[in-house]
């Protein structure tokens, strides 16, 4: 079934991964290689705060669709102990890990929801405690990236007549989430999520499929290596 949305622009699941790698790598890039407090520097980092929101939406709506959930977190998890290294590259020793570790545990919470929806308290407190594992570790976004893909999934079955309103009322709920990152950039994320139309779109295929799981690693290493350069040339 497709999502309802009031606007005339119809977005493919494909199109949200395609915008929020643009987003992701303009948030890097500006992070990383950029002057910061500068009016370009705040323009992307703005722009770059799409990403997460949509690679949430994505992991909920993967994890709903998925025929082997547990190769579904294995392949997330495999792909953050590699991104490690050039995350390790760019930012040191400084407590911190790659967000497709907190992609994998926002897989690892929505498996508990399905497992222990019956008892209310008892995901709760699971899901919760991983939310505050998320944090503990210093994965990117921490408790609220968990809660999030929560949110996400949760309010994400527009057939049920509990939850009329579908996007809105996961905009809604999830808002406050992304909020703590800056409102433009929440705005902007969005106007991005609610053109998703619930369609595949155009990215078919295994090469496709782990192709945007190696461009995470890849990217970070790629700007590690332009930063060296131009430190070595500065």
């Amino acid at each position: 079934m497709l999502y309802s949305t009031n606007t005339s622009i119809r977005l493919s699941g494909s199109a949200l991964k395609v915008i929020a790698v643009l987003s992701m790598v303009a948030d890097h890039s500006a992070y990383y290689l950029m002057e910061h407090e500068t009016l370009l520097y705040e323009v992307m980092r703005c722009f770059g705060r799409i990403a997460f929101p949509v690679f949430a939406i994505l992991i909920a709506e993967g994890f709903r669709h998925t025929r082997n959930r547990m190769k579904y977190f294995l392949q997330l998890l495999g792909f953050a102990v590699i991104s490690e290294l050039p995350w390790y590259l760019l930012n040191g020793a400084d407590g911190t890990h790659n967000v497709l570790f907190t992609l994998a545990l926002g897989v690892m919470a929505l498996a508990a929801f399905e497992t222990l929806k019956k008892d209310g308290i008892l995901y709760g407190t699971v899901i919760l405690s991983i939310a505050y594992f998320a944090s503990w570790l210093g994965v990117d976004y921490e408790w609220r990236g968990i809660l999030m893909m929560v949110v996400f999934y949760l309010l994400g079955n527009i057939s049920k007549p509990s939850f009329p309103s579908g996007r809105k009322a996961q905009l809604f709920c999830a808002f406050p989430l992304m909020m703590h990152y800056g409102i433009i950039g929440a705005l902007l994320a969005c106007g991005v999520i609610v053109c998703y139309d619930g369609t595949r779109g155009f990215i078919h295929g295994k090469v496709a499929k782990y192709g945007f799981y190696a461009f995470y690693p890849l990217h970070l290493l790629a700007i590690f290596v332009v930063r060296y350069s131009l430190a070595k040339i500065s």
